[in-house]
């Protein structure tokens, strides 16, 4: 049973990035997009549970000679779960957690975010 919720998860995220606009999807380069079940106890600190975590150098913040590691986007699956158990709303949370990370890559903050309405999603 785990391994299909993991499989119906992994669709969802699959479903998000599809979702996004062309040309975002586009601009995305050197991103690796990945769902793992629980993000490390280290990482969730006082903001309880993670949905998500960008990792790498924003687009806006790369010089042009420089090489880098792929960026890497992780969307943690039980913490989402265990927020509802909806499969609508599971996918609702998916796609703007998806949304909250890829923002990040391109070099929005999290006060940007937040000022455009996407601030809780990590």
């Amino acid at each position: 049973m785990a391994d299909l919720r993991r499989a119906r998860f992994a669709r969802l995220v699959s479903r998000a990035l599809d979702g996004l606009p062309a040309e975002l999807r586009e601009r995305m380069r050197n991103i690796e997009v990945t769902v793992d079940d629980e993000p490390d106890p280290a990482l969730r600190g006082e903001r309880g549970d993670l949905l998500g975590l960008y990792e790498g150098v924003p687009l806006t913040e790369r010089g042009l000679d420089e090489p880098y590691v792929p960026d890497r986007i992780t969307i943690f699956r039980r913490p989402i779960e265990r927020m509802t158990t909806s499969p609508r709303r599971q996918a609702d949370i998916v796609r703007d957690t998806v949304v909250h990370e890829v923002a990040h890559h391109f070099g929005i903050s999290d006060e940007r975010l937040g000022e455009l309405g996407l601030g809780d999603a990590d």
